[in-house]
């Protein structure tokens, strides 16, 4: 997929098939710069080392950062009493992932029995050279599969086809994707020459109950910019996804910089199960997409407008900034999917 248009699985031409953009970005006047950038995807980990071990030695990431951190002010930014985490930051190519550990209060594991359409599902989607070499590697690591083998989308898809993507599991059950483009399609700097063989995450991809109302939520309050959709079913499909019958309508978002976001609504099987309302961010299902603006307080502003809900109490300001930002808060959109809204 290339910027600016792209989407996963790749988009169905929408003259060819009918099928219209989601009505459209809001005026730029109204959210014109809230969000600079998405600035990284975290997750939260049952064992630190074991995940950086992982992450660095699977799949390339380079740790850039490590500090632990707690106290009050965390206390109200995450909505957890008591907590002490150990947070680091890991990068691959231009992007980065943050893992987090808590250290105290220890949270729920992930259910064994998570599917692709239930709607805490989230993953980052990790660029590869190569994906027969790509999926050797990981079976000879002994990752968890997904999907039953890399799938690849057909020629019909017209700019779709060729490109390849595998569902597999990090050590705490966390979906992940491998994608490969072939030399027509995606991003041209994944097609630069390069020894490596992750090269980066092209974006963060979200289990949706509604397109409409998640939109009112990334693209009307927070800004972000609806760069393409499209409708996707089929053989390959269900086992890249590995539910029987998935026909997925996907649209994707993009900030100024940094990967993008992709809404994946399961118009069939619609049984997908909603987020349980009392999940807290040290469980190991919790996800953020972490969101950098210059001002923490305009964008706290927008969000109690509607659209999104606010999890923090307030606007945060840490006496130390030993996690990178001056100010936060974390907010949850329609399906519970959380993201932590940052100022440097």
């Amino acid at each position: 997929m290339t910027r600016g248009r792209g989407t996963v699985l790749g988009i169905v031409l929408l003259v060819a098939v009918g099928l219209a953009l989601p009505s459209g970005n809001p005026p730029r006047a109204q959210t014109a710069d809230l969000v600079r950038a998405i600035a990284a995807v975290g997750m939260t980990v049952a064992d630190m080392d074991r995940s950086v071990e992982f992450y660095g030695q699977v799949l390339g990431f380079r740790k850039v950062s490590d500090a632990e951190a707690w106290g009050p002010e965390l206390e109200r930014l995450q909505g957890v009493f008591g907590l002490r985490v150990r947070v680091v930051r890991m990068q691959l190519g231009d992007e980065q992932i943050e893992l987090t550990e808590y250290l105290t209060p220890r949270g729920r594991p992930t259910p064994i029995d998570s599917r692709s359409n239930d709607r805490w599902f989230q993953h980052v989607a990790i660029i590869v050279s190569d994906m027969d070499r790509a999926y050797a590697w990981l079976r000879a690591h002994r990752v968890e599969h997904a999907s039953p083998a890399p799938q690849r989308l057909p020629d019909w898809n017209f700019n779709a086809g060729g490109i390849r993507a595998f569902y597999f599991k990090d050590p705490d059950g966390h979906p992940l994707e491998v994608l490969w483009f072939p030399p027509d399609k995606g991003d041209p700097r994944w097609h630069r020459p390069s020894d490596r063989l992750f090269l980066g995450i092209d974006h963060t991809a979200i289990v949706v109950g509604s397109t409409e109302a998640s939109l009112a939520c990334y693209r009307d309050t927070l800004g972000l910019r609806v760069v393409g959709g499209s409708e996707n079913y089929g053989p390959e499909q269900e086992r890249l996804n590995n539910v029987f019958g998935a026909r997925l309508r996907i649209t994707t978002l993009r900030a100024p910089a940094g990967p993008g976001v992709e809404f994946l609504e399961y118009l069939t099987p619609r049984d997908g199960r909603p987020a349980p309302a009392d999940t807290r961010p040290n469980d190991l299902v919790h996800w953020e997409t972490i969101l950098v603006g210059e001002d923490a307080m305009a964008v706290a502003a927008a969000v109690r407008k509607g659209g999104c809900a606010m999890v923090s109490s307030d606007v945060v300001a840490p006496s130390e900034a030993t996690l990178g930002f001056t100010k936060a808060f974390l907010a949850r959109d329609p399906d519970g999917h959380a993201m932590k809204l940052t100022q440097p």
